[in-house]
Order: structure tokens, then sequence, then C-alpha cells
């Protein structure tokens, strides 16, 4: 699998999973703010989610790229339909949908499930991070780019011994001040592993961060909330691991969940 694009295109070719026999059964529009205690950011995501059968599928986005009336206009069409025309978040959490209801995280035999306890967002966050982070085989001082900025997330990396190198579209400085810079070339071009988040499959840059590591051998670690089942489709093909988390995620909730880990096959 070289580019989402043929992602999409294997996905609508194929016989199974049956997106044209699939429908939405609802679609979702999320927007909602989160600062962690003792932080001064206040995190702003929109997510669109659809759901089919005993799945879900999901996508973040930029503030005005999806209208919250696709809800209605989506809700109850196939996913094939879905997945060919509209903003390409929606077009991702169907395709997502229909790759997650073929084969749920939780049958899936490659995926290890690390729980999340219950409590407070801090510890549910520090929690999901840290099993992110564990996916990154460090040497001491080896330089990290994060593309997509958590803060407890920068901490795990560097409790791991890692320099993280933040990118981040919206924010402009880490809880400790260091400075992210909105440009992944920068810290492509220095990394030593990849650690970048599903939305980057939802707005157009995950081909060339995927070109960039595979050109270079650069381990790449998916952190994913958007697109965990499409990024699952990366395995051993650029992707060296992935941290799926389905919906409900953690911040929606203070009970006990499941996050997914994977790694490819050592050769793949």
């Amino acid at each position: 699998m070289n580019t989402v694009a043929d992602l999409f295109d294997r996905v609508l070719a194929e016989t199974a999973p049956a997106p044209a026999a699939h429908t939405a059964t609802s679609v979702f529009w999320l927007h909602h703010g989160t600062r962690l205690a003792g932080g001064d950011t206040t995190y702003l995501n929109h997510y669109v989610l659809v759901r089919s059968g005993g799945s879900f599928g999901a996508c973040a986005f930029e503030p005005g790229e999806v209208d919250p009336a696709v809800c209605a206009e989506a809700s109850g069409r196939p996913l094939a339909d879905l997945m060919r025309t509209g903003p390409l978040p929606l077009r991702l959490a169907a395709l997502d949908a229909c790759l997650a209801r073929s084969l749920p995280h939780r049958d899936d035999p490659r995926a290890e499930a690390v729980p999340l306890p219950a409590g407070t967002p801090e510890r549910r966050a520090l929690a999901r991070d840290a099993a992110v982070a564990g996916l990154l085989d460090l040497a001491p001082g080896a330089k990290v780019a994060l593309i997509g900025v958590v803060n407890p997330l920068v901490a795990a990396i560097r409790d791991r011994g890692g320099e993280c190198l933040p990118c981040d579209r919206n924010l402009r400085a880490t809880r400790w001040g260091d400075p992210v810079t909105p440009d992944m070339d920068e810290v492509l071009d220095a990394a030593d592993a990849v650690v970048a988040t599903g939305m980057t499959l939802g707005n157009g840059t995950f081909d060339e961060i995927l070109r960039r590591c595979r050109r270079r051998g650069t381990p790449l670690v998916v952190y994913a909330q958007s697109g965990a089942a499409a990024a699952r489709e990366f395995l051993g093909s650029g992707v060296t691991a992935l941290s799926a988390e389905p919906f409900p995620f953690s911040q929606f909730s203070a009970e006990p969940t499941v996050l997914y880990r994977y790694r490819a096959e050592q050769g793949a």
C-alpha cells in the first residue's frame, strides 16, 4: 500500500468488506475543548464519526472543513458512497468504519490490548501516551519528530530518553516553553524516529510522511484516534507500529477503555 488513495481504491474494489452493502447507521460531528490540570493549553478538536453496524470510524478535522449538516445528509447512506465523494475527513471516517467493521481491533490477532484506567482526564492521558511512547525503541538522545502535539506525549517521549521535535499546525509552544514548528519538513529531516497522529490521514499529509520515512528508513509510529483501522493497513508498509484507539476515545469517558497496539512484523 503506497498512498491513502490506493487504500480507498482497494477497499472500493473489493467484494469484502462490501462497502456498497454496508450503510452508515449514524454520522455525527463533535467539537470539544480540553485543558488538562496544570497546563495552559486548551486543545480544540473537531471529529466526524461514522457508525456502521458494531463499528465506528473517525477522523479529526480543522475548523470549517466539515459542516454539522453532514450528519443529516450522510446518515443512512452506503459507506461506498461516502468514501467516493465529499470532504476528505468524512471519506476517511467512512473508510475507517468499513475496515473496522471487517476486522474489529478486538478480534485482530496482531493487536495487543492495553487497558486504560478509570479516572481523571490527566490520569487517562498519561496512561494513553505512555502506551504510545512504549512503541518506540530509542537509543539515548534519539530525536523523535512528534507530528501532532499533546503535552503528555512530549513528556512520555522524554521519559524514554528521546529528544522531542514537536510539530503542529495549531500550537506554538509546549507546556514547557519548547517551540513548536508548523513545518513538518523541518522535523522529518532531523528525526531518528517519527510519531504522527492519525489526523495526518485526513488532512492530506500522511502520504508525504510515509514516503519520507520509507526513503530514509525512519521508524514511523502512528497514534490514531482518527483512522485507526485505516492506519492499520500500512503496518509493515512504512508504518512500524500503531496505537489504535477506537471510539469512544479516552477523553470522552472516565471509565476503563482499551487501546490496541500493533507492531509490524520483523522484515515486513
